[in-house]
């Protein structure tokens, strides 16, 4: 009768530590995989086109307006190295205090604040460099 009840214990332990194991890490993940910090410097006077395509991506639209190449730029404004890698720690260590409960915050937390979604427009001189920037969604 007692190595049934030890067994049932370990059996009980080890089914609490899988769901445990489960539970932690949505919200982890998420920040971890939260979209990276973009160089917004690049959108000054004068910066050549290949380098704010090297930094934001490839624009959505290309068109040449009166002679001038113009180029619309949307993506979504993430965080710093540092910044993803600290909320991963903050929600695996609440995570492991709570056993597991944080993941009722730490996850819709971490949709909401999933970076902002910014477009430009960006109108080039003849040598292809930055003439002119238009915020158009911020």
């Amino acid at each position: 009768m007692k190595h049934s009840q030890t067994g049932r214990k370990l059996f009980i332990g080890f089914i609490m530590v899988a769901t445990l194991t489960m539970q932690i890490g949505c919200s982890v993940f998420m920040a971890a995989k939260q979209p990276p910090k973009k160089n917004l410097g690049v959108l000054k006077e004068s910066s050549p086109r290949s380098l704010l395509i090297a930094e934001l991506g490839q624009p959505i639209t290309t068109q040449t307006i009166e002679g001038n190449i113009v180029d619309v730029f949307s993506f979504t404004q993430g965080y710093s190295k540092s910044a993803k890698a600290g909320r991963a720690i903050f929600h695996g260590v609440a995570d492991i205090f709570t056993i597991g409960v944080w993941e009722v915050v730490g996850t819709p937390t971490e949709y909401v604040f999933d970076g902002k979604k910014l477009t430009f427009e960006v109108t080039y001189d003849d040598n292809e460099r930055v003439k002119k920037v238009v915020i158009l969604q911020k």
